[in-house]
């Protein structure tokens, strides 16, 4: 990880195989969006160190992020902490060499990797906002997931204004522990969504559950089956929060009804395949299977 320390703002060093721009297309996919705003190429975001709050102001120079800092010039503490949470969020450690030399000879993910060149996963460092969103929007649309979110949010969150804008953190688990699941059918959750978001908030609440704790069991396939032991916690949400929490590259969230439109999209398909269909067309993607699936993600952003 490298980043130089200019004093009034951070300059963090990119890898060859990143592009600023393709991130923000994802990034921007929602104007429902509550957690991030993007402004001329700005993008801002609201972040808790381990020593102070701080507002990011990110912008890309020469292959380089540069972050600035509204608020005021933050610790050296929280300035690390920042460094270290960009680096998760848009997964800077990773090399995609190996990755971009199976897709060059994929037929599904050869034109999308020389097209979206650069994109990497663009992650959900905190755990509880990536259980909680995945199970927002198991089985309904991107856009009705949005709303559940931008409404949980703007209740149970906490905001701050900067130049005419709110910047939201995410709801604390200890929070939404304490809810009923009144509380959240009010913003039109299903009585189930309700008790899951709950019971997810009170496993870490009490501290049964914690990134921490996953990422010190290494094995993908232990971390993937205490995931399923949690009450809403299903195959694909397990995977998702693998792949965009835990930056794990073999999370194959393979009933994930986009991958499956992508699919039929770029092989000209006349129905959505199937399961077994999907594994056997990924056998190719073996390691990197994550990075294939948000590769034809993007694809559907056109």
């Amino acid at each position: 990880m490298q980043w130089i320390d200019r004093g009034n703002h951070v300059e963090m060093m990119l890898p060859e195989a990143f592009n600023y721009r393709e991130c923000l297309v994802f990034l921007g996919r929602s104007e429902l969006e509550q957690l991030h705003h993007i402004h001329d190429q700005y993008l801002m975001k609201l972040v808790d160190t381990s020593e102070e709050e701080v507002l990011l102001k990110i912008s890309s120079w020469n292959n380089s992020l540069i972050i600035e800092f509204p608020f005021g010039k933050p610790s050296d503490r929280s300035k690390d902490d920042v460094a270290h949470y960009i680096y998760d969020w848009f997964d800077l450690k990773r090399d995609l060499t190996d990755f971009y030399k199976m897709a060059s000879e994929d037929v599904i993910l050869q034109l999308l990797a020389k097209k979206y060149y650069g994109l990497r996963i663009i992650g959900i460092p905190d755990l509880f906002e990536a259980i909680t969103w995945a199970i927002m929007g198991q089985q309904i649309n991107l856009k009705f997931a949005y709303t559940l979110k931008k409404r949980l949010i703007e209740n149970f969150g906490e905001k701050r204004e900067y130049e005419n804008t709110s910047y939201w953190h995410y709801p604390s688990p200890e929070k939404i522990a304490n809810l009923n699941t009144d509380d959240l059918r009010k913003l039109q959750f299903t009585s189930r969504k309700a008790e899951y978001v709950i019971g997810a908030a009170k496993e870490m609440a009490s501290g049964r559950l914690s990134k921490k704790w996953l990422m010190e069991l290494q094995d993908p396939v232990k971390q993937h089956q205490f995931l399923l032991s949690i009450k809403g916690v299903g195959p694909w949400t397990a995977d998702y929060v693998m792949m965009k929490c835990l930056l794990e590259t073999t999370a194959f969230p393979v009933a994930d009804a986009g991958l499956h439109n992508a699919i039929k999209k770029h092989l000209n398909l006349a129905a959505k395949p199937n399961q077994d269909e999907i594994i056997e067309l990924a056998k190719n993607w073996s390691g990197w299977e994550a990075y294939a699936t948000f590769y034809l993600w993007r694809s559907l952003y056109e």
